[in-house]
């Protein structure tokens, strides 16, 4: 049984969900999303919530049950509040700027980075004196912006000696003792 998928979605105020087959497309203040749901699952509208129920009972409509009712919950929540995801450049010379999509990145590499950002993604970066600096990532698609900040994390990610590199906002690093002299 999923527990998971059978929890119902509340529809907020503000949101039009339209549902056509297997298709369910969500609209709000932040923006639209589709999604395509698994043939086996039906999706039911009912007084402002909407359910997900499976059609049999096989182990991979059971996993897909769960699966597609966190994404239509994921769409939603995107729809009507968005995702913002902030992560920090710790290291002596690590800079951020942004200039409308581009992300330039200062990395301690000889070279700068220029990262193009899709365009359903608000990147802002911010610099506060005895801070590191950050990348601001917002937009209304969970996916995406996950997706953006795991390649701007996989540029430099962070060590676990010094602790330098691309991190999450209080994301707490394991951290190694270095090397020990020979007695």
């Amino acid at each position: 049984m999923s527990r998971i998928g059978n929890n119902p979605i509340a529809k907020p105020e503000g949101v039009e969900i339209t549902i056509d087959g297997q298709t369910i497309n969500v609209k709000g203040p932040k923006g639209e999303l589709s999604q395509t749901v698994h043939s086996g699952l039906t999706i039911n509208n009912e007084d402002n919530q909407i359910t997900l129920e499976r059609t049999g009972d096989t182990k991979e409509l059971k996993a897909m049950h769960g699966l597609y009712r966190s994404l239509v919950s994921n769409m939603i929540t995107g729809v009507h509040e968005g995702y913002k995801t902030v992560q920090e450049l710790v290291g002596v010379g690590y800079r951020a700027n942004a200039q409308g999509q581009l992300l330039e990145l200062n990395l301690g590499y000889s070279h700068g980075i220029f990262m193009q950002i899709p365009p359903e993604v608000k990147v802002t970066t911010e610099a506060v004196k005895g801070q590191p600096p950050k990348v601001i990532l917002e937009s209304h698609d969970k996916q995406l912006v996950g997706q953006v900040a795991a390649k701007i994390r996989s540029l430099r990610p962070p060590e676990p000696y010094k602790g330098k590199g691309i991190r999450f906002e209080g994301e707490q690093l394991r951290r190694k003792a270095g090397k020990t002299a020979a007695k």
